[in-house]
């Protein structure tokens, strides 16, 4: 079985969630940003309780995806939802990410969004500001609107220097952006990232989870070395 992790991001519905529960995922993502996908943190709250009851090995961990948000909106949202994992998912500045790192019991993921008109130079002095900043790493495509989930690739040949740096850190590097069922497998094949993160790829409509694209997400990812083993 693959060592790949997976991340199904959005979640809106606990009927949905509850269907999910025999599938091995290692984190669901909350959208509290402004999205089509976004839920309060009562909602969270009521849909994170439903991880507790996982039978598909431990509790995924639960990840609340934030765009620029200030430290006493995440003081909030901790004190009403039980998050593991704060995924910065804006323009926040690597000392704010330090802040968050050093204030609250959850690791730091942040997201960048990966453009082609940056520099190798550009992209590493980037990388470089958030040394030490950083629990995780998260690549994805830009979106003006959105800043992610935008349901389109990004030039997957730009990710060797993202994964050296993460290596060179000692921290996980999860790929977003326009990733489904019909091209995860090939993206682990020539990259091997540490995760995957999949939203708008396992939906039937925009904001609905769609459970069988979400299976076949999963069986994609978690049974890929096995399956290559037997080639």
């Amino acid at each position: 079985m693959s060592t790949t992790a997976v991340k199904i991001c959005g979640l809106q519905s606990v009927e949905v969630l509850k269907s999910m529960i025999n599938l091995p995922v290692d984190y669901i993502g909350f959208v509290f940003a402004k999205s089509r996908r976004q839920v309060t943190p009562a909602q969270a709250a009521e849909l994170a309780a439903v991880l507790q009851d996982w039978e598909a090995g431990p509790p995924p961990a639960a990840v609340g995806v934030l765009v620029n948000p200030d430290m006493s909106s995440i003081g909030e949202l901790m004190r009403t939802v039980p998050l593991q994992v704060l995924q910065l998912h804006g323009q926040e500045s690597p000392s704010l990410c330090r802040e968050v790192k050093a204030s609250f019991p959850a690791s730091v993921f942040k997201a960048l969004s990966v453009r082609g008109e940056m520099s190798r130079e550009e992209r590493l002095a980037q990388l470089d500001s958030y040394a030490g900043c950083i629990d995780g790493l998260l690549l994805d495509t830009y979106d003006p609107v959105y800043g992610g989930g935008s349901g389109l690739t990004f030039a997957w040949e730009l990710i060797p220097p993202y994964m050296a740096w993460a290596e060179s850190q000692g921290i996980p590097l999860f790929i977003a952006g326009g990733l489904e069922p019909g091209n995860v497998k090939e993206l682990i094949a020539r990259y091997a990232p540490d995760g995957v993160d999949v939203s708008s790829g396992v939906e039937r409509e925009p904001g609905v989870k769609d459970i069988q694209k979400v299976q076949a997400f999963v069986e994609r990812v978690k049974g890929y070395d096995t399956a290559a083993s037997r080639q």
